[in-house]
């Protein structure tokens, strides 16, 4: 199996365990603060059990750190959306996010800037805005859900980098207990601008607990390890662009779940045919590019 085959299979893993992480921030019913401070605790611990404190260089700790506290916060924007809206309005702003890499990637690091991926990301923000024409009652809860995709775009530019040539395990295990420490000290700011309706600093027990721990071992641990690898095989732009499935598979369930889809209507069907479109092109292109290179190789 080849690198980028074995690539694309880690990618899509990791999206369809992204797709229950809307959920999960539905079901829990603490607060998006109490949510991203017990996600990346519990993370942690269960990191600790399996991988135990490798050595990295003080640098390089201090960078995987600084990417979780960008993951952090990208997390309490993405339920604090959920919460100000609901699960499928979350996700679909989620899909933005192949917007601003295509923006972003090519400012921060040596990749030159393509246009055939901002026409690929256009295609999504064409998407989203069919989705959008569904219901405006939402808009602060679009804002957050922007400004989520914003930092979870410069999360993956930035983790790319970081974490070239460290284990996957070992990225995600300073990511989070780093990223814990920093993100404590980020949640009284948060919430100057975005003010909690809930109480802060809730103890989860009972089925938030359950639910908690899951959430943390699923659609933490196991899709980052999938999708820092995916990311050591694959540009930061496929990954994140692939990512705009993740609503697909939320909405679907959010549908079944919770009944958000009693207003559904055509130009949302529409914008999902659009997202999908943008996500089976660039990962087209990606496949073929690999598939030259490899032919020239050979």
């Amino acid at each position: 199996m080849n690198e980028t085959k074995k690539g694309f299979i880690q990618l899509h893993l990791s999206v369809l365990l992204a797709g229950f992480t809307g959920l999960f921030g539905r079901l829990i019913t603490l607060n998006e603060v109490d949510i991203v401070w017990y996600r990346m605790l519990f993370t942690s611990c269960i990191l600790l059990v399996f991988t135990g404190l490798p050595r990295v260089g003080w640098r390089k700790f201090m960078q995987l750190c600084g990417c979780g506290a960008l993951l952090g916060l990208h997390w309490m924007l993405f339920y604090g959306s959920i919460k100000a809206s609901n699960v499928s309005i979350g996700v679909i702003c989620f899909s933005l996010i192949g917007f601003f890499t295509a923006l972003l990637e090519p400012l921060l690091t040596a990749k030159r800037f393509s246009w055939m991926e901002l026409l690929f990301s256009l295609i999504t923000v064409a998407g989203v805005l069919c989705i959008f024409s569904l219901d405006a009652r939402y808009r602060y809860g679009i804002m957050i859900g922007v400004a989520s995709s914003a930092v979870c775009a410069l999360y993956a530019i930035c983790n790319k980098k970081v974490s070239a040539e460290l284990r996957s395990r070992t990225v995600l295990m300073y990511q989070m207990s780093g990223g814990l420490i920093l993100v404590s000290a980020i949640i009284p700011l948060y919430l100057v601008f975005f003010p909690s309706q809930q109480p802060v600093v809730v103890i989860p027990e009972g089925t938030n607990l359950w639910f908690m721990l899951c959430h943390a071992l699923f659609c933490t641990v196991g899709m980052y390890i999938l999708q820092i690898q995916a990311l050591k095989r694959l540009s930061a732009f496929t990954v994140n662009l692939t990512y705009n499935l993740e609503p697909c598979y939320t909405i679907v369930l959010a549908f079944i779940i919770f009944g958000e889809g009693r207003e559904i209507n055509f130009s949302f069907y529409l914008g999902i045919a659009l997202i999908l479109l943008s996500v089976l092109l660039q990962s087209f292109r990606a496949w073929h590019a690999a598939s030259h290179k490899q032919q020239r190789i050979s």
